[in-house]
């Protein structure tokens, strides 16, 4: 399961963004926030408890099955009024729904998670980092192994001089993600794809802001 991973903004930044807005909304989200448990059902009531709790009056809660669907304006309606007497909406979302959310209405958006990365579930409340988002793969040069992600210096041409015994220098833990390169383009018969010389990383080889549409840019 692929899910935007997310954290909790500490309490005093919160604090901060809410102060003179004594009127909150809270929004949670059914999907990727439910799954890391930073903004399902237990932590929206967590989140009205704790804001009642410092004098706010939270005029009401929803989770949204998904909160950056195109169907969030239409979820909302249904909350119209208490989010009309409310000053600003607390989103408990990644930060695609806070924004999906943020052009429903003229309402200030708090956000109350950050988003970390794009992530998969790989052990009970254990989630991997599986893309940045880079806009240059590799990974079919690599074995359908990403480097960026995998290698804690984000290396596209390796292993570094300090592996040891298939473990990274820095995650003595961890299989250097190069030597897990390597092994898959054995078995594949493409070991060759190793010598050939990746170009440094461009960090922005997408535009900003990016925009793609199917008959291109």
């Amino acid at each position: 399961m692929i899910r935007s991973i997310t954290r909790p903004k500490p309490e005093e930044e919160i604090d901060r963004l809410l102060e003179g807005l004594g009127r909150i909304f809270i929004i949670g989200c059914g999907t990727c926030t439910t799954l890391t448990r930073t903004g399902g059902e237990p932590e929206v009531k967590a989140m009205r408890s704790t804001l009642t709790g410092k004098g706010k009056m939270v005029t009401g809660d929803v989770v949204l099955p998904v909160a950056c669907d195109n169907l969030t304006a239409e979820a909302l309606k249904e909350y119209g009024d208490q989010i009309r007497l409310s000053d600003a909406l607390l989103i408990m979302s990644c930060a695609f729904g806070a924004q999906t959310i943020a052009r429903q209405g003229k309402k200030t958006v708090i956000p109350a998670v950050d988003t970390l990365f794009i992530g998969k579930e790989t052990a009970v409340g254990l989630f991997d980092e599986i893309c940045t988002q880079c806009g240059t793969c590799i990974i079919g040069e690599t074995g359908g192994i990403c480097p960026v992600t995998s290698c804690h210096k984000g290396m596209v041409n390796g292993p570094c001089g300090g592996t040891k015994n298939g473990k990274c220098e820095i995650d003595t833990n961890k299989d250097c993600v190069w030597t897990l390169i390597y092994n898959r383009l054995k078995d594949l018969g493409r070991l060759d794809s190793m010598r050939k010389y990746q170009k440094p990383r461009n960090h922005r080889a997408e535009p900003m802001p990016g925009k793609w549409t199917l008959a291109g840019r």
